[in-house]
């Protein structure tokens, strides 16, 4: 697999693009945004790194950074691209990137409310997810193959397949998956190295 930061940019450039755009953003716009907020968290990404793969045989636990650390790095990787949606892309892919792994599914894609609803099962709420229904440092996305990924999400959706399936890439976006497969072998990689 190529885990040059050209094959990165263009991953992120993708994601952040499918995502302005799906907010109304005309395309030529969504596409300078894309590539200015990836261009920028390819810089950071050289400077931090990625966070360390897991030891063979470790789970990890799910975890994240402190609203102290994201903001920063949130700021500057949206420096160019003022507003709130490049701003929300650019926290969203931040999270993605620096994250530590772990192997365990935190779940959330089923979890119900009180109500029975899942809200991650929700058009509107996940339309504001770069990462679909899952979390952005979710394991599945690179521990199943795509197919087997549809199928098994679409067999715990709770209106069924069928629903899951006419929405399968609000869902299930594979250019976030592409992204997270870059980032796991990248990791793999630098550890190499």
């Amino acid at each position: 697999m190529d885990t040059s930061l050209a094959e990165f940019e263009r991953r992120v450039r993708a994601v952040a693009a499918g995502f302005l755009a799906r907010h109304g953003q005309p395309a030529e716009a969504a596409g300078a945004a894309a590539a200015a907020l990836a261009r920028r968290l390819a810089e950071l990404v050289a400077e931090r790194g990625l966070p360390p793969p897991l030891a063979p045989g470790a789970t990890g636990a799910p975890g994240g950074l402190a609203e102290a650390e994201i903001a920063p790095l949130v700021a500057r990787v949206a420096a160019e691209t003022p507003g709130p949606l490049p701003e929300e892309v650019a926290r969203q892919l931040v999270k993605a990137c620096f994250y530590p792994e772990f192997t365990v599914c935190r779940d959330s894609y089923c979890e119900r409310a009180r109500d029975g609803a899942c809200r991650r099962q929700e058009p509107a709420r996940v339309r504001g997810r770069i990462s679909g229904t899952h979390c952005v440092d979710c394991p599945h996305w690179v521990r199943l193959e795509p197919a087997a990924h549809a199928a098994w999400l679409g067999a715990q959706w709770l209106a069924g397949p069928a629903a899951f399936a006419a929405d399968r890439e609000l869902f299930l976006p594979e250019n976030f998956r592409a992204l997270r497969v870059w980032l796991h072998a990248a990791a793999r990689a630098s550890r190499r190295s």
